[in-house]
């Protein structure tokens, strides 16, 4: 039991320390860097992913009419309010990995007039 112990947390051990090299040498930059930044950029997709509500309704508001943003901007707003926390959640978990924002623009507050794409 302490040998599979053991062998398990080897190959933990090797496995994050070639997932350090290759996405150093695949992305270009500092490793704890590009992991601390996911992780921020996680949770505060996490804590604001409610901000897409409002903003697709306003979005849609000023695209169509205001009866299109009470009806279709509310159902687009809780669909991207429920993508953007999800997508915050699954960065904060897999911040080890450095990879680049998978929603854009990267923070709801970042360009309020442009809509949401991931």
């Amino acid at each position: 039991m302490r040998k599979m112990t053991q062998l398990i947390l080897m190959l933990f051990v090797l496995m994050f320390a070639s997932s350090h090299a290759m996405a150093t040498e695949r992305y270009g930059y500092n490793y704890i860097s590009a992991s601390s930044e996911k992780l921020l950029i996680g949770l505060a997709n996490t804590a604001t992913g409610l901000g897409e509500l409002p903003k697709n309704i306003i979005l849609t508001t000023q695209r169509d009419t205001i009866a299109h943003g009470m009806t279709f901007g509310v159902v687009s707003g809780v669909m991207h309010s429920v993508a953007r926390t999800v997508i915050g959640v699954f960065d904060v978990v897999t911040f080890w990995i450095p990879t680049p924002p998978s929603v854009q623009p990267t923070y709801v507050w970042e360009d309020f007039s442009v809509e949401t794409s991931y």
